[in-house]
This record gives C-alpha cells, sequence and structure tokens, in this order.
C-alpha cells in the first residue's frame, strides 16, 4: 500500500479575476513545486478552495494537476465533502483520473459523533479503490478526530494515514501512540509542527506555506534527512512570522499574496474570503523578508 512521506504542498487554486480557473498558472504552480523537490501535490485541500467549488469546477482542477504532474509525483486529491454519498462520488472520480491518494477531510458544517466518523470513512473505504489520507482540521469542521477512532480506522487496508491540522501536537502523539508507524502515516497539516512531527517518527507534512517558499519548506525536510536538526529548525523558525499573519486572517487569502508578492500569479481567492488590506499587505511583506534572511545552507 503506498505511504505518503515528505513534503507534499496543498497546491492554491489560481484564478482569473472572474473568478474562473487560470488553467495556464495552475499548471506552472505544478511545476514549480515538482522542480522544488517536494514529494507531492495535493489539489482540492483547503488552500485550493476546495469549499468554495462545485463538483464540476473541482473535476476540473484535478483534471489539470493530474495532466500536468504526469506521475512525476503522487497526486493527492481532496475529495472530502459533507455527506458521506457526495465524498464517494467525488472519491470514485478522483480514482478514475488517476489521482494516487483520496485525501478526505471530516465532514463540516452539521455535528458529526466519532462513531458518525467511523462509519463515513469505513464506508468510504469500502466503496473506493484508492488509499485514503483522512484530514483532520476541527478549528474549520467543528471536530476533532480523537486518537481512538484513528486506531480503529488505521485497521481498515486503505485508510494509509492522518493529515493532522490540529495544531495541538499532543493529538498529533497520540496519533502515534495508537497506529503502527511503519504502515500508517502521520503528517503534520501545520507548518510550523513539520519539524517536530518528523522527529516523534511523522512521515512529513502538508505544508500551505510551500505555496510561498517550496525550496524552504523542503529544506526542512532535507536537512532533517540530513541529521542537521539545528538547521533545520532554524529553517522552521523563519516562516513563523508569516504564520501568524495567517492566524490574523484569512490564511488561504495570506497565502495567495504572500506567493504573489513572491513573483507568483495567483489571482483572488473566491469572494468573499479574499483580502484586500494595506495592513495585512505589509504585515506579510514584513513576513517574508524575515524569512529571506534564514539561508537555506
Amino acid at each position: 500500500m503506498f505511504k505518503p512521506k515528505g513534503i507534499i504542498c496543498p497546491i492554491s487554486t489560481p484564478f482569473h479575476k472572474d473568478e474562473t480557473i487560470n488553467e495556464e498558472e495552475l499548471r506552472r504552480q505544478c511545476d514549480r513545486m515538482i522542480n522544488a523537490g517536494l514529494q507531492g501535490i495535493f489539489a482540492l485541500g483547503t488552500n485550493g478552495e476546495n469549499y468554495a467549488m462545485e463538483f464540476e469546477e473541482k473535476v476540473k482542477v484535478l483534471e489539470i494537476v493530474i495532466d500536468q504532474v504526469n506521475h512525476r509525483v503522487p497526486v493527492y486529491a481532496g475529495t472530502g465533502c459533507v455527506s458521506t454519498k457526495g465524498t464517494i462520488e467525488l472519491t470514485k472520480k478522483a480514482k478514475e483520473l488517476g489521482a494516487e491518494v483520496a485525501s478526505i477531510v471530516t465532514p463540516y458544517y452539521a455535528a458529526v459523533s466519532q462513531e458518525g466518523l467511523i462509519k463515513h470513512y469505513s464506508a468510504i473505504a469500502e466503496a473506493v479503490d484508492i488509499p485514503i489520507l483522512i484530514y483532520n482540521m476541527p478549528a474549520r469542521t467543528g471536530v476533532n478526530v480523537a486518537p481512538a477512532t484513528i486506531a480503529k480506522l488505521a485497521k481498515i487496508p486503505n485508510i494509509i494515514g492522518v493529515k493532522d491540522s490540529s495544531g495541538n501536537f499532543d493529538n498529533m502523539l497520540q496519533y502515534f501512540e495508537n497506529t503502527d508507524r511503519e504502515e500508517f502515516s502521520v503528517l503534520s497539516g501545520n507548518d510550523s509542527l513539520i519539524l517536530w512531527c518528523l522527529q516523534a517518527g511523522g512521515a512529513g507534512g502538508i505544508a500551505g506555506l510551500s505555496n510561498v517558499f517550496p525550496e524552504r519548506i523542503e529544506a526542512i525536510y532535507q536537512n532533517f534527512l540530513a541529521g542537521n536538526f539545528a538547521k533545520a529548525l532554524e529553517i522552521e523558525n523563519s516562516i513563523r512570522p508569516l504564520r501568524k499573519v495567517m492566524a490574523s486572517s484569512n490564511p488561504n487569502s495570506v497565502i495567495k499574496r504572500a506567493a504573489t508578492f513572491m513573483g507568483q500569479n495567483m489571482g483572488p481567492c473566491k469572494a468573499p474570503f479574499d483580502i484586500q488590506s494595506e495592513t495585512i499587505d505589509a504585515a506579510i511583506k514584513d513576513a517574508l523578508a524575515y524569512a529571506e534572511k534564514t539561508p537555506l545552507q
């Protein structure tokens, strides 16, 4: 079974001003991530603004990304929907298009119990023939996947790991304690915890800020593999100011603005989530300048 590892980019979806997909730029961003050495591309994650897309638009993004990546790295397809039925439908489509992994966020908007989560993921795993990565993001969905729930779900053969975006390191540690590290991947969804996840035995990170500086995020991973923990920590600390800016507003818009200031043509977030703020722009530019003070070598 496939084992997720390394730095995976939850790629932002570039839009034109009229909010249509900028296909040319999306293809260029795929190449940019691969050329930076990243180990995977995650289309239709939170940074990809899947929450603001209709089914047909999601399929279009997947078609573009899968075609452009062309098996150079694994493509993770964000197929989580509010309902189990909707999730199965989109997951089957992602498999048909050629995605290697389905990353499935917990149901959102309506409250769901831990037993409901077990039934949800179990039904999806039974209905689809593709590796599944559970996506835990309680700040956005309103539910945390409990470690005991992960322990049960990890026994299902095609549920291969979890992306933990809770920001709670103890929660992540309990995921390790309740699963087989050789067979089940735990990845950090919080950029500031990538190194600590790796040190605890994790497989890597799905890092939103790789949309801004992919080489910098990849350098955290490579320095860790090389045994240079001090340098890896120095680089990880260099991104913390930008993480703080992300916490002050819509993170997806902050990432797009930051990438734009780094020379990328990302366009706006879909309304009403786009940010137009001189104060936030100034904070982003300060954070970018701070990061650049730390060399990668």
